[in-house]
């Protein structure tokens, strides 16, 4: 693994740990419709801790009391609706939950998270942070979000940039909870990373690349390019 792609994973992470141990958490993507279309709630993490300085959605680690004995999928709601409450003050169901996706970060010698996304209607859109964890809030079309990106306003992790990438393709919140989980069920995303001609390149199943771990391999592409002018989304391989 590239000097480069080592850095960026344990800036995300925060540190070090054991490859072999992935940590399960959750976010839930808060959405509310506008007269401009539907906005998404997203955080800025403090800059001393994990995804320091990012944007992000609500979420974090699936504790132990969150739902012990039950699986994967409702602890992980649970920890879903108790981050809302902790990181935004935002009251939520586990029940309005739709789950649309999972990730599972690189093999790779930092703490990993195997993260459950979901998405949820809003109905409290007053947010209270404790400027601790989290430094700043806002509500924001996700179309804002990917631009501020690429103008590098504000920085963004794949799966937060891949995620409001979908999400920027739905008018109403009720076409995105709608229209976000696949027709075969939600996505999951087991991610692999290589150095390409253009910087870092981020793979997932459907990439002619992925198999290998050449990106340089002829085919489909379901990968996300980073490099000095930004970030490049191809998911043509799905289609």
């Amino acid at each position: 693994m590239s000097d480069d792609i080592k850095s960026f994973n344990e800036r995300v992470a925060g540190g070090k740990g054991d490859a072999t141990v992935i940590m399960p958490a959750a976010t839930v993507i808060l959405l509310r419709d506008t007269d401009a279309g539907p906005e998404t709630l997203m955080l800025r993490k403090n800059s001393k801790i994990a995804f320091g300085g990012m944007w992000v959605f609500p979420g974090g680690r699936v504790d132990d009391e969150d739902a012990p004995g039950e699986s994967d999928e409702a602890r992980a709601r649970v920890a879903a609706v108790r981050e809302a409450e902790e990181e935004a003050s935002v009251t939520i169901s586990a029940d309005d939950l739709v789950w649309f996706s999972h990730w599972t970060p690189p093999a790779i010698d930092i703490r990993r998270y195997s993260t459950f996304f979901f998405a949820a209607r809003a109905t409290q859109h007053d947010v209270t942070i404790d400027q601790g964890e989290i430094t700043d809030s806002q509500w924001i079309r996700p179309v804002d979000a990917l631009a501020k990106q690429r103008e590098k306003e504000i920085e963004l992790v794949p799966p937060t940039f891949v995620t409001l990438h979908y999400l920027s393709q739905h008018q109403s919140v009720d076409a995105a909870l709608g229209g976000m989980v696949p027709a075969e069920g939600p996505r999951h995303y087991v991610t692999q990373a290589a150095k390409g001609d253009e910087g870092m390149v981020v793979m997932w199943e459907g990439d002619a690349g992925y198999p290998t771990l050449d990106p340089s391999v002829a085919g489909p592409r379901h990968r996300l390019v980073i490099s000095k002018q930004g970030y490049a989304f191809d998911d043509s391989g799905l289609r």
